[in-house]
């Protein structure tokens, strides 16, 4: 007879004699951690009525307690049930309704209960035969649903001997995929929460089920017996086989070079070469799609109505309508070609400068759309004037412009935006004199600068000779001269653009702001011309003036496009895939480095996507509106060969590189400043600080002995296949780390994370408010300098025309346009934007040491918060403080919705 107090679901007919309770604790305990993982069958709750009694259990000297409701008054053991409860989520807005009320067979299915088949899988081998124990099956049926949230419920029968749960198994029986968003176990003495978030694909399309590990990490080593075969065929699984071309629906993480960038089937003209794989074009790999060749160019992959990313990678379809890649896509697909159609002339500028004015009052007459509504659903702040009866598409003004409507006019806003605007990672220490090229002289003509000693004295005179400016570190130069000089001939020879090398010098004044001091512009010798070069400098005179701006104007376009190719998209966003791709190939979803570094990498897969379908591709926006046109990605790929290192990718390292920093024990940081307030420095390298004592904290928690680095199978095969195959054009670099011991892999982790997060902000989400308004950063400049060889008519027009001559090299209106409506796009932080250590992962609030480390972490990016506020409040920082300066907020931490300039997300989202 049962006691009346113990629960005995009804529909138990077998039971098991077992000698005690010590007796199935015969591996209690994980690694690691102060929390005890319980056998299953010692780890469940009562009925509604049944009361439960404690049992003090202490193997190995360690004790645990536990609720636990085992035996009848026989001793005999029981098996019990357990509620398996899934949550899955509608598709936003119903665009893919695939858990629709209407849906034929998929409703027969959860009218019948059998809507997902879940199977449970024991943590540990059986102690008897030592073969995998076999697993519990119940189907989910339908129960409920609110909002976009489908709820699913399962009931298990556990037998006693069963253990603890390792994993779960899905298989989804409707006939579409569904996006599965959480597994809760309940039935425990604490429910099991497994978060997936991950799309399931339909047993009609792939018959393969998935596999899903609770939140508790392990390494390779330390696997539990019952799992280390799941773990190896997820792996296996995520990897591919690496032919065929891949499906909507695959998870598969492959590498392929940048061969899907030109379309020469459908026109001869749009062939672009091949990036990555070949000496002449080094460049990072990014994941295979396996689409066909073209006819016309079996080099190049042909286009199609889907660029593949792997479908945990798509996120688009799940998250909110002002999601990032929804609202990029949204101007793609409707303003950009808006824009075409209501600017017909191409080539058209824009006659004065009230006209640019016009964009942010009267803006641009766009002709009647279907669907307005949904644009403003999507683009509420870029479209927020348009109206039923209006149409005209008007710009928001940029705080730049708010704060000072000359602000771009002005020559120390030029100098200051070098180290607090949207490259500040491209100014160098001038340690040589003369300036010289390391081109081959016979080829481009003479190294030597022409901006001389004497030009430079003149300038500084009163504060110190040239010498004295080179030992004192007083001089910097922006040096653009030997990545653009080898394509100034093929750009001159494309319609409505220009280009030269150029080099611009800076002086540090005693109160660290930068004085502009010369720009040289350089044509190689072409077309049987020699060599031409002439250094501009600041002037009293009018003709001196006029000159020096419209140098300025291509020196800005330059900055505008190695800005948009190499800071932003080659050294974050390119650069990144990799990592993704290896990350998810050569580490298990329960190895702490794939957990701690997964936050890094959502949304950019799909973003990257995006980009080589719209941005980078041919006759994409980066193409038609930036000064390189059709040779923008082989320069990216030279500065790839020339300048990328993944150990200068961390930001000290970054620093001491250009000599904007030195090694100093005993200054903050470890580093000195060459100049002191360099506001992307200063703040970057705190949050720097932040993000390696977090890392390190997680690191040395997994890795408390040097020898387990070097011998997790996993981890080394990481982070080869990163360096020999998403980095292989470099692989024999001497300047790659090595992985031997925690310190070691900090560093590569701090790296990561600070390119993903750090790096990216710090480029990305002031573009609006600095290039909002694009005589600021012209993306293109259309005509030579009127000195360069200029015909008396040439000159004639400059004299009587400066401004129109100025006007006339800037973009033209609709390059202007789409890229202000990019700009606003790529600011934007979406209301669901997932800011660094705002928010935990559920795998590291289950371990209570990772748990206080992440909220040491979120305390201090809360200090940094203060920290920029108080330096933005300084006015001896005149870089960040003074009339008219938008203070420099890049760095910090948390934003609202919106373009904010302000707020570091974890990852590169857009």
């Amino acid at each position: 007879m049962l006691k009346p107090h113990v629960y005995h679901p009804h529909t138990t007919t077998t039971t098991t004699t077992t000698k005690t309770l010590a007796s199935l604790l015969h591996k209690p305990f994980s690694h690691g951690t102060a929390l005890a993982f319980l056998p299953f069958n010692a780890c469940f709750s009562l009925g509604k009525t049944a009361k439960p009694f404690k049992a003090r259990v202490v193997p190995n000297k360690i004790k645990a307690a536990v609720d636990v409701n085992l035996t009848d008054d026989d001793g005999i053991l029981t098996d019990y049930t357990v509620k398996g409860v899934v949550t899955v989520k509608q598709t936003v807005g119903g665009f893919l309704s695939n858990l629709g009320l209407s849906r034929g067979l998929d409703d027969i299915q959860d009218l019948l209960g059998k809507s997902i088949l879940l199977e449970l899988v024991s943590r540990e081998l059986d102690p008897k035969t030592g073969q995998e124990k076999e697993t519990i099956k119940a189907y989910a049926h339908r129960v409920k649903q609110k909002g976009d949230d489908v709820t699913y419920e399962a009931e298990f029968k556990v037998g006693q001997d069963f253990g603890e749960i390792g994993a779960v198994v899905v298989e989804n029986e409707h006939h579409k995929e569904m996006f599965l968003v959480e597994i809760v176990l309940d039935g425990l003495t604490d429910p099991i929460t497994i978060s997936c978030n991950s799309w399931v694909h339909s047993k009609f399309d792939n018959p393969q089920k998935r596999v899903f590990f609770p939140p508790k990490s392990y390494l390779l080593s330390q696997t539990p017996s019952g799992l280390k075969r799941l773990r190896k065929e997820e792996l296996q699984t995520l990897r591919g086989n690496g032919v065929g071309e891949r499906k909507s629906f695959e998870r598969i993480y492959d590498y392929d070079v940048y061969n899907d960038l030109g379309d020469p089937d459908s026109d001869l003209n749009k062939k672009r070469a091949v990036l990555g794989g070949n000496k002449q074009f080094p460049y990072p790999r990014r994941c295979r799609t396996g689409r066909p060749r073209c006819e016309s160019d079996p080099e190049s992959e042909t286009k199609s109505n889907m660029f593949y990313v792997p479908r945990d990678e798509c996120f688009s379809e799940v998250k909110q309508l002002t999601f990032s890649a929804k609202t990029v896509y949204s101007v793609f697909h409707a303003v950009v070609p808006a824009l075409q159609t209501a600017i017909v002339d191409k080539d058209l500028g824009f006659p004065y400068f009230t006209a640019i004015d016009q964009l942010f009052n009267e803006g641009v007459d766009l002709p009647p759309q279907e669907g307005n509504n949904l644009w403003r659903e999507i683009l509420p702040r870029l479209l927020k004037a348009i109206s039923d009866s209006d149409n005209a598409l008007r710009f928001e003004i940029p705080e730049t412009m708010e704060r000072d409507k000359f602000f771009w006019f002005r020559d120390e806003e030029f100098a200051r935006q070098t180290l607090s605007g949207i490259n500040p990672c491209a100014l160098q220490l001038v340690t040589e004199w003369p300036l010289k090229s390391k081109l081959d002289p016979a080829i481009y003509g003479p190294p030597e600068s022409v901006i001389t000693k004497e030009m430079v004295e003149q300038q500084i005179r009163g504060f110190c000779s040239l010498e004295e400016a080179l030992k004192q570190k007083k001089l910097f130069v922006l040096d653009y001269h030997d990545l653009f000089l080898p394509y100034v001939k093929k750009v001159r020879q494309l319609p409505g653009t220009t280009l030269y090398g150029s080099r611009t010098l800076f002086f540090l004044n005693p109160d660290e702001t930068l004085r502009p001091l010369a720009i040289e512009l350089t044509r190689p010798p072409m077309d049987g011309k020699p060599q031409w070069k002439e250094a501009y400098r600041p002037s009293w005179h009018s003709s001196g003036v006029w000159l020096w701006r419209l140098a300025k104007a291509h020196v800005l376009a330059h900055d505008s496009g190695y800005h948009q190719l190499i800071s932003h998209w080659l050294r974050t966003h390119c650069c990144t895939e990799p990592y993704i791709i290896a990350t998810n190939r050569q580490l298990s979803e329960m190895h702490p480095i794939y957990r701690l570094l997964h936050p890094h990498f959502r949304y950019t897969m799909e973003i990257n996507a995006l980009a080589r379908e719209y941005l980078i591709n041919a006759d994409g926006i980066i193409e038609t509106s930036f000064s390189p046109g059709k040779y923008s990605m082989e320069i990216c790929s030279v500065a790839y060969d020339l300048l990328w290192r993944f150990d200068h990718e961390a930001l000290p390292a970054d620093l001491i590189s250009r000599g904007m920093a030195v090694e100093d024990p005993d200054a903050p940081h470890g580093l000195r400043l060459t100049i002191k307030d360099y506001p992307f420095a200063n703040d970057g390298l705190v949050l720097w600080d932040i993000l390696k004592e977090w890392v390190s904290d997680y690191v040395n928690h997994y890795y408390p002995e040097a020898s387990l680095v070097e011998s997790d199978e996993e981890l080394q095969a990481w982070w080869t296949e990163i360096r020999t195959v998403g980095h292989g054009d470099k692989k024999d670099e001497p300047w790659w780390p090595v992985l031997k011991t925690p310190q070691d892999l900090i560093q590569i982790v701090t790296t990561i994370a600070w390119v993903t997060s750090g790096h990216h902000a710090s480029v990305n989400f002031g573009q609006y408010t600095y290039a909002g308004y694009f005589p600021s950063r012209p993306t293109i400049a259309r005509k030579n300098m009127p000195t360069e060889e200029a015909t008396e008519r040439d000159w004639e027009f400059f004299m009587n025309k400066p401004e129109v001559l100025l006007l006339l090299c800037f973009p033209s209106q609709i390059q202007a346009t789409t890229v202000m409506a990019i700009l606003d796009v790529l600011s934007n932080h979406s209301p669901d934007e997932e800011y660094l250590g705002e928010k935990s992962e559920l795998a590291w609030a289950k371990d209570p040491v990772i748990k206080a480390a992440f909220e040491k972490f979120n305390g201090r990016l809360m200090e940094l918060e203060g920290i920029i506020d108080e330096r933005n409040a300084n006015k001896d920082l005149r870089n960040r403080n003074g009339a008219g300066i938008v203070p420099y907020e890049f760095l910090k931490p948390f934003s609202e919705p919106g373009v904010t300039g302000k707020g570091v997300p974890y990852s590169i989202s857009i």
